[in-house]
């Protein structure tokens, strides 16, 4: 049997077309979209689905304020469709080539 985890530990996340960041404290909001973002582009998806939650919009506003200045998002918009609480996030595909 193991003993907790180091809490100084990065964990790793396996990176699909979306996340739900409602494990995640709201201080570390804005490092894991833009960790997310980043891994996403990378693996080559230029839409992915970030859920929030519907609540009364903190998280929804720390969402978007990293992805307005994230450098490979190019759009973002509210996912209506999904009923869950999340935004869309357009990307451009990193040039990896420079």
């Amino acid at each position: 049997m193991t003993g907790p985890a180091d809490p100084g530990e990065t964990h790793r996340v396996p990176i699909e077309d979306s996340i739900d960041l409602h494990a995640f404290h709201p201080r570390d909001i804005r490092s894991v979209v833009e960790e997310y973002v980043r891994a996403a582009a990378e693996a080559g998806f230029r839409e992915v689905r970030l859920i929030h939650g519907r609540g009364i919009g903190v998280q929804r506003g720390l969402v978007q304020q990293a992805l307005e200045r994230h450098p490979y998002v190019v759009a973002f918009r509210d996912d209506t469709a999904a009923h869950l609480g999340a935004t869309i996030a357009v990307i451009a595909i990193p040039d990896t080539n420079s």
